[in-house]
């Protein structure tokens, strides 16, 4: 990954979780932890993870719809950019394995 790269997804996702705060409603807890930007800048992927887990389909409802929205507060934000990504939201399946692993662990 390059260093655009890395700076981009660093503030993509520092903005994704800002955005999310403001708009996401109080049922469930939305939490960014990751973000995947393809190499021309066109493309991002932003992993979150839902507390409680049984609301992650209305969350990921919720982060769908409000997909224009999004983009169009991240291009206010990043200016300096010429094109704004198209941007996809999935649930990051590794954090949820590993919450997994610790709930059996304490279980033991």
């Amino acid at each position: 990954m390059t260093l655009r790269q890395e700076k981009v997804r660093g503030l993509i996702t520092e903005l994704s979780a800002e955005f999310i705060q403001y708009q996401a409603n109080t049922k469930s807890m939305i939490t960014v932890t990751d973000c995947n930007v393809s190499s021309d800048l066109k493309k991002s992927t932003i992993f979150v993870t839902v507390f409680p887990a049984e609301n992650e389909k209305e969350a990921m409802d919720f982060l769908k719809r409000k997909r224009r929205e999004f983009r169009e507060f991240i291009k206010s934000k990043m200016k300096f950019m010429r094109s704004v990504p198209f941007f996809d939201f999935e649930i990051d399946k590794g954090e949820k394995n590993r919450q997994r692993i610790d709930e059996i662990s304490n279980k033991i």
